[in-house]
């Protein structure tokens, strides 16, 4: 996949979403939750689905941290909570409101999550440039 659309954005959200979903919520209904009643003993699919989104945020951090670095990761939280605070200052959310509050924040990890994924293909996109990473030896 070498070229970057609205619909590959959509699919790395998705995916970026889900994942951030599926560990935690407000909702009652996420990985944190399952295990969280069972603790310290686990099942063996709450393990085996606990190792799993444990690789997967491995991935999805490490191409996020390697696309942005540490500044543009910090650059984009803080964009996402000027968003936030944006929002509430219009009255759109309410600071009494944990639940909102929390669901924006995962919402803001998915979105900086998508940034990074889709970094590289869109750096080369606006500068022509094809990203060369050199290989120690």
């Amino acid at each position: 996949m070498q070229n970057l659309n609205l619909g590959g954005v959509a699919l790395r959200f998705l995916a970026s979403l889900v994942l951030v979903l599926a560990t935690y919520n407000p909702s009652g209904h996420s990985y944190i939750h399952w295990i969280s009643g069972s603790l310290p003993h686990l099942e063996p699919v709450q393990a085996v689905a606990g190792i799993a989104l444990l690789g997967i945020w491995i991935f999805f951090v490490t191409a996020t941290w390697r696309a942005l670095g540490t500044v543009g990761v910090i650059i984009g939280l803080a964009f996402f909570a000027a968003l936030v605070w944006l929002f509430t200052s219009m009255g759109w959310f309410s600071l009494t409101n944990q639940s909102a509050i929390t669901w924006a924040a995962l919402v803001m990890v998915a979105c900086v999550l998508t940034i990074g994924l889709c970094w590289a293909l869109f750096q080369r996109r606006i500068t022509g440039q094809t990203i060369v990473e050199e290989v120690k030896r």
